[in-house]
């Protein structure tokens, strides 16, 4: 005789892909350990006003609220400290706890993610490739991190450090090119023969001279190799 096993297949309805804007928005962590300080050193990139709420915090968590980077709120939890806050993070080790935190932040509508607990959270968080201003997130709906982790791996390998030249030459080139009061047609074709031509070449070569040369054929800006260099490795 055959055993089987009756198992309850549960749809796993697809998230809405977004990318936020927290520059100046106050987000409440719980938690001061290894996961925590992950979350908070993203959230700082991403100009967040981060509040930590913890009995103890790891040494770099402990440096950040030294230098007054984040402020250690309190070391227990308490739903009035979810006053006025933009975004939650639950990201202790007690599970009970991340639910707590939870589910006080969802009575209020506020967006919230407990770490490793899908079914406490109403958004999660993707594995991200960073190339400057290009993101490129990969997430499986929360079935499998792991796997998730291991696409982004792989796409490291074919996304380098010479897209991060070419998106922040591309931003410059959009800001001058919109300036030029051009047709809405113009501006499309210059940005698609941008795009389609082997600039990101050059730029992984960093052939300066060459990249302007290129530039100044399709849109007449009239850009030297240094400004070329200028506006590929411009940090802001």
């Amino acid at each position: 005789m055959t055993e089987t096993h009756n198992i309850k297949i549960k749809r796993n309805m697809p998230y809405y892909p977004v990318f936020l804007n927290l520059e100046g928005k106050p987000v409440l962590i719980v938690g001061g350990g290894k996961v925590a300080q992950r979350k908070v050193e993203t959230l700082l990139e991403c100009g967040a006003v981060v509040q930590l709420v913890a009995k103890e915090l790891t040494p770099a968590l402990e440096k950040l609220r030294a230098e007054q980077k984040v402020t250690h709120a309190a070391m227990e939890f308490q739903k009035t400290q979810l006053s006025g806050v933009f975004m939650v993070i639950a990201a202790t080790d007690d599970t009970g706890l991340n639910q707590k935190v939870s589910q006080a932040a969802r009575d209020r509508g506020l967006l919230v993610n407990a770490v490793d607990q899908p079914a406490d959270c109403n958004f999660i968080v993707p594995a991200v490739l960073r190339r400057g201003g290009l993101q490129i997130a990969v997430s499986t709906s929360g079935q499998s991190p792991v796997l998730a982790k291991k696409i982004r791996q792989a796409l490291e390998q074919e996304f380098g450090g010479e897209y991060e030249l070419l998106i922040n030459l591309m931003g410059q080139i959009r800001t001058a090119v919109l300036k030029q009061g051009f047709a809405q047609e113009t501006n499309q074709r210059i940005f698609e023969q941008l795009a389609g031509s082997v600039l990101l070449q050059v730029l992984a070569q960093k052939d300066w001279t060459e990249a302007a040369k290129m530039v100044n054929q399709i849109v007449p800006l009239n850009w030297s190799a240094e400004d070329i260099k200028k506006y590929s490795t411009f940090i802001g």
